[in-house]
């Protein structure tokens, strides 16, 4: 198969020719339709203390067609469209019957170096993470599945509520699947900060109320009390920089909750008398399980289909690594996908 390599920090993705994947027991091979590039490849590309050991073929933003099932698959069958979570499990611990393969002893994280990932013409799944894409679905859709539940998590862990006054603190697709979500779980006012306007229809499109374009702490703090109606009763931080979590302390309510998405890669500071002040809960998030992958497919299916409008751009294999280049620097780009049979 043609797949896209990552040979070392500073070079671009290699296209170069791998052997096709072989399931294993309670595996199956996916031919991939669609495959988002995701921020989290980009850092693990560079020089952090999260960066690949090359060689590593990256991509964990997924939907395909099954052609090949493993040992003792049941309830899937060849030619059926599935999105899948990005992790193999065991599929008989606690976790992996709960639906939480991320959290098996013994998984294997898709697009890592445990197994290769997305942006290929095959991928190789756990059988307990597909999910069956409905018909009025599309393999975009599928794709998008993966950080739609990323952002559905941290609302789920910030707790909103129908009357909630959310602020989601950063536009990029995680911030935009958050603000999307605190608006079907009923928040009555959501806002959308960042830098620049750069982002604001897209924004809005997934059901922002106002946007914000401020980057000071005391500024983003006064104009969300205004645009909200008060101070925010959940701060979803989305950016992953230093000084974020400050910056979202500052702008809750007392008794509020600040949830952290963002992945940041870098020792953080923040003063915990502003917080220990307002009695606020600092909370974290990460993935999904999933019984939120399918929340996520079921919302697309019943017309809820806002989400496509972060799709910018879809490009060939052999496109992709220019574009997952160009991503390094800030760009009209939201979500772009790569189509390996294009």
């Amino acid at each position: 198969m043609r797949a896209l390599v990552f040979r070392g920090v500073g070079q671009p993705l290699q296209l170069e020719t791998l052997d096709d994947p072989t399931p294993g027991e309670g595996e199956v091979v996916l031919k991939v339709g669609r495959c988002g590039i995701c921020g989290t490849d980009l850092h693990r590309t560079e020089h952090n203390i999260w960066t690949c050991r090359p060689p590593v073929v990256l991509g964990h933003e997924f939907a395909g067609e099954i052609v090949a099932l493993g040992k003792g698959v049941e309830g899937l069958k060849t030619g059926m469209r599935i999105t899948a979570l990005p992790y193999i499990g065991c599929g008989k611990c606690r976790a992996c019957l709960a639906g939480n393969p991320h959290y098996c002893p013994t998984r294997l994280n898709t697009g890592t170096e445990d197994i290769a990932g997305g942006y290929a013409e095959y991928v190789k799944v756990g059988a307990g993470s597909c999910l069956p894409l409905p018909a009025a679905l599309s393999l975009d859709d599928g794709a998008l599945v993966e950080p739609l539940a990323v952002g559905l998590h941290g609302v789920k862990r910030g707790g909103v509520q129908p009357g909630d006054r959310v602020l989601v603190i950063g536009a990029g697709p995680i911030g935009l699947a958050a603000a999307y979500w605190a608006r079907l779980a009923g928040a009555s006012r959501v806002v959308v900060s960042a830098p620049s306007t750069r982002r604001q229809p897209l924004a809005e499109a997934m059901g922002a109320t106002a946007f914000i374009a401020a980057s000071d702490d005391a500024a983003l703090a006064a104009a969300s009390e205004e645009a909200l109606g008060g101070a925010a009763d959940v701060v979803l931080e989305c950016v992953g920089q230093t000084g974020m979590i400050q910056r979202a302390l500052a702008c809750v309510r007392t008794g509020g909750r600040v949830v952290v998405l963002g992945v940041c890669l870098q020792p953080d500071t923040f003063l915990p008398l502003t917080g220990l002040a307002k009695e606020a809960d600092l909370r974290f998030s990460v993935v999904y399980d999933v019984a939120e992958f399918q929340a996520c497919i079921d919302a697309l299916d019943a017309g809820h289909v806002s989400p496509r409008a972060m799709i910018t751009d879809t490009v060939s294999l052999a496109d992709a690594p220019a574009a997952f280049e160009a991503l390094r620097s800030r760009t009209h780009q939201c979500k772009v996908m790569v189509a390996p049979w294009a």
